[in-house]
């Protein structure tokens, strides 16, 4: 049965923090620097992990983060009122959220969207931006069977053009799933983590998962890029459940906590930022370290031009072979791919040995297996030899022409002979 929250245990929660000092809490905002902290995976009325993380917050300043899963079971509008408002709820004019699957357990979000109002942006979105001293603040709403993650699609557009309207010298976005983790991973994000890297984004927080994961910074394929790489927080450690790891850890994990409810705490200098994961109860930091912004990962070099001319690997029939079928097709197989439009009747021909008149055919080429076919209008004259020839004008993709083996010299062809049986 759902117990109500008691809102007295926020006054004994912040009693304690008092007694035990503030010098336990990472508090304030250092040298005037923005701070942003939060979790995920919140708040329960069957629960009191979330009372112990609200009184963290109680002693750190700065715009509180929610990242989704904020009230349990199914983020009614009632679950919001009376098991997430009497803890969490208390710094909700400092909240920026982002809603996680359990609110839409409840049709539209509506609980969700309800509760935290124009904060959450657009009920038909639920993701939107937003600017936290020089830095620049993406939320986006990953429950993509509602909304649409994939490439292309709305959302994903919405971000680019909002990284591309806002080129600042740092950028963190959260969402509730998270794209890396040692216990879950959801690769549907993938499109969002491409947008972020391919603009410069610094860090990545999320949650789902309940538990705390560092990961190194690193590619949206989940390559180590130290130099221009994200860095993803995990943090579904707002209080409803703590959920071990399992023996496999995730590429580029460097610290798994899953025995301590806590907040993470990032402040956002102009140039970089620091990080604590703070735990409660007490408010001890757990784990703590710092990074540089940067910029956009470099361009790739571009590909060495292609200066190599194509040959022909094979041919159907093997050059002076006998006994081949009247009713037979011609193919000659390129070592590249070859430009379709140059291959033509100009460039692929077949004759009568001896004879210069082309027989007529079709000519076509198949790109998939860089192979030309010649289809002769006419079935071939049984005992006769026939000459075909890929000639001057077959190019590559680059545009070389194909490459001399023949034993004329100064002409680029390959040229082969074959016998049609009797």
């Amino acid at each position: 049965m759902r117990r109500a929250k008691i809102p007295a245990l926020a006054i004994v929660t912040a009693l304690v923090i008092a007694l035990l000092g503030v010098d336990r809490l990472a508090v304030g905002q250092e040298g005037g620097d923005p701070v942003l902290v939060g979790a995920g995976d919140i708040a329960s009325c069957s629960s009191t992990g979330d009372e112990a993380t609200a009184g963290l917050l109680d002693g750190i300043d700065g715009t509180v983060a929610v990242l989704g899963d904020n009230v349990y079971e199914s983020g009614t509008s009632a679950e919001f009122e009376g098991c997430y408002d009497p803890s969490w709820g208390r710094h909700k004019a400092r909240t920026m959220p982002s809603v996680g699957n359990h609110e839409y357990e409840t049709a539209g979000a509506s609980g969700y969207f309800g509760y935290f109002g124009a904060a959450a942006g657009d009920p038909q979105k639920g993701y939107y931006s937003y600017d936290l001293g020089s830095w620049h603040v993406v939320v986006l709403n990953s429950n993509c069977a509602e909304v649409g993650c994939e490439a292309g699609s709305a959302q994903e557009r919405w971000l680019r053009e909002d990284l591309e309207a806002h080129p600042s010298a740092c950028t963190a976005a959260y969402f509730h799933h998270p794209r890396f983790s040692s216990s879950f991973g959801n690769e549907a994000v993938g499109p969002f983590w491409k947008a972020l890297y391919e603009a410069g984004a610094e860090v990545v927080l999320g949650g789902h998962v309940h538990n705390y994961e560092r990961f190194a910074p690193q590619t949206a394929a989940g390559q180590a890029d130290p130099e221009a790489g994200i860095r993803e927080f995990v943090v579904g450690t707002g209080g409803r459940s703590l959920k071990p790891f399992g023996t496999a850890v995730q590429a580029n994990s460097e610290a798994r906590i899953a025995d301590r409810f806590g907040v993470l705490k990032l402040t956002l200098h102009p140039d970089g930022y620091d990080w604590q994961f703070v735990t409660a109860p007490g408010g001890t930091v757990a784990d703590a370290g710092s990074g540089q912004c940067h910029g956009a990962p470099s361009a790739p070099p571009p590909p060495p031009t292609d200066t190599t001319a194509p040959t022909v690997k094979s041919t159907v029939p093997k050059s002076k072979a006998t006994g081949v079928d009247p009713a037979a097709n011609l193919t000659a197989a390129f070592s590249e791919g070859m430009k379709a439009s140059s291959i033509n009747a100009k460039t692929f021909k077949l004759t009568e040995k001896g004879s210069t008149t082309k027989l007529s055919a079709a000519i076509g080429y198949d790109a998939g297996t860089h192979s030309a076919t010649l289809d002769p209008a006419n079935s071939l004259r049984t005992g006769v030899t026939y000459k075909a020839v890929v000639t001057t004008g077959a190019k590559d993709l680059a545009g070389n022409l194909l490459d001399q083996n023949s034993t004329k010299t100064g002409l680029q062809q390959k040229t082969w002979l074959f016998t049609v049986r009797n």
